[in-house]
């Protein structure tokens, strides 16, 4: 069994894996986001930090095979799936050893053998690519279950509606995740859209829809976990509305001075990691001085990371012409 796969394994079902994996996550960005900061990677990156619960609950429910198309924010459910963190690092800094040789960059991660397919720039870009392997599930008659998840924004969108509405008339096995944490880009989802609960749009395609708290990990294993056995049984699509909150801007350079008062501040009252914590310390399987540790243990073993990545090698220029196919059309 591969690392990643060994590291998908081990936040099945385990309290403590999944708030270590939280912790991991959580100093990834922080380091990723000093990284662009200094200057020391190219372009511009997505945090999301905030969001781990719902990253770390959909990995432990879905199956290896199920594959999921996300979006640019997505670091984390990378790490949530199984990347390790060098994979990840290396391909953000465009080194070769990275998940994609380094060609990908932040936004554009991917691991089939963890079902991670290529995360996509273009808002709602990942939800026909769901829709089209969950055809083919369907086509080849097995029990596989494809998984888009997608902001609050992409809502607003055609390929939302056109998928959705194909999705719902051909009963495909596919759950569509809306990650709504409040904000498409620099907008406020109130100055965007008339509604606040999102998934009632599901309505308009007869497909059965909820919103949960995208913040509690228990929670959102309960409801995803439903959805998919839905689907993996015959019964079509789900669409779920996670309600989360970004803490970090939109990107690298957005300090997010549009944010009401207060309102940032009361979101981080129920940090994912703090309620991880909580959930971790109830096990009974991990003490306070344990926790502590484990904390200082994962920013080292970021922090190694970071020197390990910035002294891999980078792609060379011949690797620009690999992965293209041609055919001869004979004349």
């Amino acid at each position: 069994m591969s690392k990643g796969l060994d590291r998908r394994k081990a936040i099945l079902s385990d309290p403590v894996a999944q708030f270590e994996r939280a912790v991991e996550i959580r100093e990834f960005e922080n380091q990723i986001n000093a990284l662009f900061a200094s200057g020391t990677i190219r372009g511009t990156t997505h945090l999301c930090n905030g969001q781990e619960a719902l990253a770390i609950g959909l990995a432990s429910v879905l199956r290896t095979d199920d594959p999921v198309s996300a979006t640019y924010r997505s670091h984390g459910i990378a790490l949530a799936l199984g990347i390790t963190p060098e994979s990840a690092m290396s391909e953000i800094m465009g080194k070769a050893t990275g998940c994609c040789g380094g060609l990908g960059g932040s936004m554009h991660l991917c691991d089939l053998e963890l079902g991670l397919l290529p995360t996509s720039a273009i808002i709602g870009g990942g939800m026909p690519i769901a829709a089209g392997a969950a055809l083919a599930f369907q086509v080849q008659g097995n029990d596989r279950v494809a998984v888009a998840i997608f902001g609050d924004g992409a809502t607003n969108i055609g390929a939302f509606h056109e998928t959705l509405n194909l999705a719902a008339i051909w009963k495909l096995p596919v759950v569509f995740i809306c990650d709504n944490n409040v904000y498409a880009e620099y907008s406020r989802i109130n100055l965007t859209t008339p509604i606040e609960d999102l998934h009632i749009r599901a309505e308009s395609y007869a497909m059965p829809h909820f919103a949960l708290d995208g913040m509690d990990i228990d929670v959102v294993r309960e409801g995803i976990q439903s959805a998919v056995d839905r689907a993996r049984s015959g019964g079509g699509p789900t669409f779920i509305e996670a309600k989360t909150y970004r803490f970090a801007g939109h990107s690298r350079a957005d300090q997010a001075l549009y944010r009401p008062e207060g309102e940032l501040d009361s979101w981080k009252s129920r940090d994912p990691l703090l309620l991880l914590e909580e959930r971790a310390k109830k096990s009974g399987k991990i003490t306070d001085a344990q926790i502590a540790d484990m904390k200082v243990r994962k920013a080292k073993e970021i922090e190694a990371t970071v020197a390990l990545c910035q002294n891999a090698p980078e792609p060379s220029a011949k690797t620009m012409f690999e992965n293209i196919w041609s055919r001869k059309v004979s004349q």
